[in-house]
């Protein structure tokens, strides 16, 4: 059991054992070592007591989930860690879920609620990995579909007019980014292996498999990096037609010169004769 954790004080009536869970994506990477030295928890996922009642669990990818955790406490706790967070993001983006505490309903979501049958810190970082996975993907998502627009006049450019605009940098940052996507939701996150928890805990499983679900992980995952590849496949063949048009000119201007050389030396052989 865990004694720093209580019902919210936000929950309705009814619904005493509701406990509130607010998961953050605020920067690339959070630098967890100085926070080595707190009382921690759980290790891993790094695991540290916020206020009175709530817990802070902290993802290097990024995400820091508060459960149990007033707004004002929440804000004042995040803002105190922005030291921490490397490359932070302009607009974080936020998922909030409640917990109910049930020993009679099957653990896993329902009702666009979560259910547990007891409060162990096991269950909490369960709940915690499924968020920040899905708040990684919410992330890349939204980032992907801004490439898929900025690619799409490339593609209705050829169509029409058979030729393109953009340069060969702006290319290059397009391909440079898909690829830092996908080593940071692939490589960092980790998004579709089962997080080291369950190897102690594999009583949990099912339970994390039902959230899994709920959440869509995998399938997100596989759509999220077919759009990836798609960003980056259209990118390198316009970068290699332009390329290919930078190539010829530059054979047409060494055609050119060999041409003008020819009329020099036929007008100096002319003169001389």
């Amino acid at each position: 059991m865990i004694a720093c954790m209580k019902p919210s004080d936000s929950a309705g009536p009814g619904s005493p054992e509701d406990i509130s869970v607010r998961a953050h994506i605020l920067a690339r990477r959070i630098n967890v070592r100085p926070l080595k030295s707190a009382v921690r928890l759980s290790p891993m996922p790094l695991t540290l007591k916020v206020g009175e009642a709530g817990l802070g669990i902290f993802f290097r990818y990024g995400v820091v989930v508060l459960m149990n955790v007033p707004d004002h406490e929440a804000d004042a706790f995040i803002q105190g860690m922005s030291a921490l967070f490397i490359n932070p993001f302009s607009s974080p983006i936020a998922e909030d879920v409640l917990i109910r505490v049930d020993p009679s309903r099957r653990e896993g979501p329902e009702e666009g609620l979560i259910y547990v049958h007891e409060t162990t810190l096991e269950r909490y970082q369960v709940v915690a990995e499924i968020l920040a996975k899905s708040l990684v993907l919410e992330y890349y998502e939204n980032r992907v579909a801004q490439e898929l627009d900025q690619i799409e006049p490339l593609a209705v450019s050829l169509r029409e007019k058979g030729r393109y605009g953009p340069k060969g940098r702006h290319l290059l940052q397009l391909i440079g980014g898909t690829l830092l996507s996908l080593q940071d939701m692939v490589g960092r996150a980790a998004v579709s292996e089962k997080p080291d928890l369950l190897w102690d805990h594999p009583e949990l499983e099912r339970f994390y498999g039902r959230l899994e679900d709920e959440y869509e992980i995998r399938e997100r995952q596989v759509a999220l990096e077919r759009k990836m590849q798609l960003v980056s496949r259209t990118a390198e063949t316009v970068l290699e037609l332009l390329q290919a048009r930078r190539t010829l000119r530059v054979e047409w201007y060494i055609v050119l010169l060999i041409v003008v050389e020819i009329i020099l030396t036929l007008y100096e052989m002319f003169l001389r004769t």
